[in-house]
């Protein structure tokens, strides 16, 4: 039985979340149109172009020593040979471990993400990716807070 364009854009989407938790750079290029791409990560600007979103995954892994990606809220759109996918990345990471050897602090992070596929020869190759923090009720108070 053969899987549908949904069911392989989800594999698609699972293998780049995937490759990001193992820190396979070398996967992770492989993921990636050859050209004519694009990646915001939460707080940051603009990258574009293989070599600049690249490097940003490449300082990533090397600047983090534990990352797990929990999927929730996925959508995936089709429109010929371009899939648009969405989802909210429950994100859990850790530092660089500290002088003992030890994990750094673990920390929580909700982001919401549109990830653009192309279809090519090799399959569903990522095009776009951008993530956007989501603000908990905690943050958006404090930023409504008036000074005294």
């Amino acid at each position: 039985m053969s899987r549908t364009d949904v069911e392989l854009v989800e594999e698609a989407n699972t293998a780049f979340y995937e490759t990001m938790e193992r820190g396979d750079f070398e996967e992770l290029s492989g993921l990636w149109l050859e050209d004519d791409i694009s990646c915001i990560h939460p707080g940051w600007p603009l990258l574009s172009g293989r070599g600049e979103v690249l490097r940003s995954y490449a300082l990533i892994m090397a600047n983090t020593e534990y990352i797990q990606f929990f999927l929730t809220d996925v959508t995936v759109s089709l429109a010929g040979d371009t899939a648009l996918v969405t989802c909210t990345e429950n994100i859990l990471s850790g530092g660089p471990a500290e002088e003992s050897g030890a994990l750094g602090p673990l920390v929580g992070q909700l982001v919401v993400a549109t990830n653009v596929f192309r279809r090519t020869s090799d399959g569903w190759k990522m095009w776009s990716h951008h993530g956007s923090p989501v603000l908990t009720e905690s943050d958006d108070e404090q930023g409504n807070e008036t000074p005294s």
